[in-house]
Parts: C-alpha cells; sequence; structure tokens
C-alpha cells in the first residue's frame, strides 16, 4: 500500500501535469463562425472570445497591419484585397487590374493592388496600394462581396483609355465576350467624355474588338495580324465539310483563302493526338491550317506585350504566302 509520500508525490505530478494541459488548451486557437470567412482586428477576435494568445496560434495569419484572418484563406488574393480595403477611405473603390478581377475580367490576381480615391479624400499615400484620384459619380462605383469596386463599365474604359493599344483591345474583348458590356455602352461613354484623357485610343480599341474571341492570345495573335496590315480575319468559326458534317470550331479564319489560323497554347499542347485529328479532318475538307505558338511570332519567335516591327513583316509575309494576298 503506498505511504503518504507517494500519494502526495502523485498528486503534485496530476496536478502539475493538470495546470499544464489547462495552459495547453488555453492557447490551442479558437475558429468562431464570425470569423472563419472574412478579415477582422484583434478588437473584434476578443468579442467573439479570441484573445491576442490565439491570434499567435497555428489557425490564424496576419494579413495586414493589426488584420488577421483564418489559415484556411489568407492565402485567398480577395482576403488580401480585404485587409487591404480596411486602410482605405471609405470613399475609395478598387479600380484598375484590381477591379478587373473582382470582376472576373482577368484570371489572374492583381500583382499591385490599385484603387480609386475623389480629389478631395486627404489620404495621399498607403504602402502597397496604388492610389489614382478621380471624380467618381453614383453609378461608377458598385459592391462586389462588400467591397466598394469601380462598375464594369468604369474598369474598362479606364484601362482601355491607359493602357497600350493592344493590351486595350485585349481588356474590351474580355469584357465583351463575357456580356460584362456592350459595343453601344462603351462607344456611348466615349461620346459623353469626349475631352477624356486617352478617349482616342478607347474609340479605337472599340473598333478592333471582338466580342467573340476566347481569350487574351487570341485577341494578340489577331491584333499581330491586322497591325501588320492583313484583312480582319473572322473569329471563332464553325467550319463544316460539303456535306453538313462539323469539322471544326477555328481560331481565326481568312474564308476567302480557306486558311485557318490557330494560336496553339497549353491545352493544345496537352492534347497532341486530338488536334493532330482535327487538323487531318480540316485539311480533308480543303483548308490550310497556319499555327503560331505566340502571336506576332511565327515559326517561334518570342512575342512580349508588343511585336515588333520585323515580327509583324515576318508574320505578314507568312500568312500572305499561306493565303495567297497580294499587295
Amino acid at each position: 500500500m503506498p505511504g503518504h509520500g507517494t500519494v502526495a508525490l502523485t498528486a503534485w505530478v496530476f496536478g502539475r501535469l493538470g495546470l499544464r494541459e489547462h495552459a495547453r488548451v488555453a492557447r490551442e486557437p479558437l475558429v468562431p463562425s464570425q470569423l472563419a470567412t472574412s478579415v477582422f482586428t484583434a478588437a473584434e477576435a476578443s468579442r467573439h472570445g479570441v484573445t491576442e494568445d490565439h491570434l499567435r496560434g497555428a489557425n490564424w495569419r496576419r494579413v495586414g497591419r493589426g488584420v488577421y484572418a483564418s489559415r484556411a484563406i489568407a492565402d485567398d488574393p480577395v482576403t488580401r484585397l480585404k485587409a487591404a480595403l480596411r486602410r482605405l477611405p471609405g470613399t475609395a473603390a478598387f479600380s484598375g487590374r484590381t477591379a478587373a478581377f473582382l470582376h472576373s475580367l482577368d484570371a489572374r490576381p492583381p500583382v499591385a493592388i490599385e484603387a480609386t480615391l475623389p480629389p478631395t479624400t486627404p489620404t495621399t499615400h498607403l504602402v502597397g496600394i496604388t492610389l489614382r484620384r478621380c471624380q467618381l459619380d453614383a453609378d461608377d462605383v458598385v459592391l462586389v462581396q462588400g467591397m466598394r469596386v469601380m462598375s464594369v463599365l468604369r474598369t474598362v474604359v479606364d484601362l482601355a483609355c491607359r493602357l497600350e493599344l493592344v493590351e486595350a483591345v485585349v481588356v474590351l474583348d474580355a469584357a465583351l465576350h463575357k456580356a460584362k458590356v456592350t459595343v453601344d455602352e462603351l462607344q456611348g461613354w466615349a461620346l459623353k467624355h469626349a475631352g477624356y484623357r486617352g478617349v482616342a485610343k478607347l474609340r479605337r480599341a472599340i473598333e478592333l474588338a471582338e466580342p467573340k474571341t476566347e481569350s487574351p492570345m487570341e485577341t494578340r495573335l489577331r491584333l499581330a495580324l491586322m497591325l501588320a496590315g492583313l484583312p480582319r480575319p473572322q473569329a471563332q468559326v464553325d467550319l463544316r465539310d460539303p456535306s453538313g458534317c462539323f469539322v471544326a470550331r477555328v481560331d481565326l479564319l481568312y474564308p476567302e483563302h480557306r486558311l485557318v489560323i490557330e494560336y496553339d497554347g497549353a491545352t493544345h499542347r496537352d492534347s497532341i493526338s486530338a488536334d493532330n485529328r482535327r487538323q487531318n479532318r480540316l485539311v480533308e475538307a480543303g483548308y490550310r491550317i497556319l499555327h503560331f505558338t505566340r502571336p506576332g511570332c511565327a515559326r517561334g519567335a518570342t512575342f512580349g506585350g508588343r511585336p515588333s516591327s520585323e515580327s509583324l513583316g515576318r508574320d505578314r509575309q507568312v500568312v500572305q504566302t499561306g493565303a495567297g494576298f497580294t499587295d
């Protein structure tokens, strides 16, 4: 039978373990449902039973100065934007590429966060956020996921006015293809804002836009051909054989010359066998095909944001030869 000393030692050991267990449980991160899906401050967390000690645990991340989020959503680009919103004046609205991302015009998260403020807002500088100033009308701002964002129309025209021409058309094509805006809306805005900086480029971009275009690289390919002096090709055309059977849907087409022009992206490289069968069907139906891996760079040359005069000339020659164009 254990002696009094043994019992006392056992009680002391369990007491110590109990205290340690209690301390460990106290530091265990909690995830109340009210804090699981958005950003919050330490003061807001405390109202739901989450202390600063908890916030140092594994289930939480600091996503901005004094702003936290659940680890499950901390790396989401929208979480990053919601954290930035906490630092902006209430009159601010996300704009530019940031707004394009929130409106699903661009699948890529913005590298730099951009917001627009009314001219009279006193805020002049915020680390990590590009600030622009302009007068915002009531219909220029909408709510997206609880955040103030420039409307789709204002986002599209602002980007088109300040980007170089090819990238301006990329933005317009994406917005038109997704039915976010209409050509009439774009033309109406340009007419109403005749003195707006860059509006002449916007008008030119509207002329070059093609709602049927399905990807930015298809836009760049089409414009590389047109800026090289070639006629405007038809976009996203369903082709059929003489019996009326469907052959293929092609990126670009010069119908009079039965010339198909295709942009071969990653999807094409991942489905070589299916693409070969598709190409065979096109050839059998009497079409010639030119493949571009990057626009402005026939035969494997490289292409940046803007095609060089040399690459444009080379592409013009390649397509002219394939189609039989004459000057």
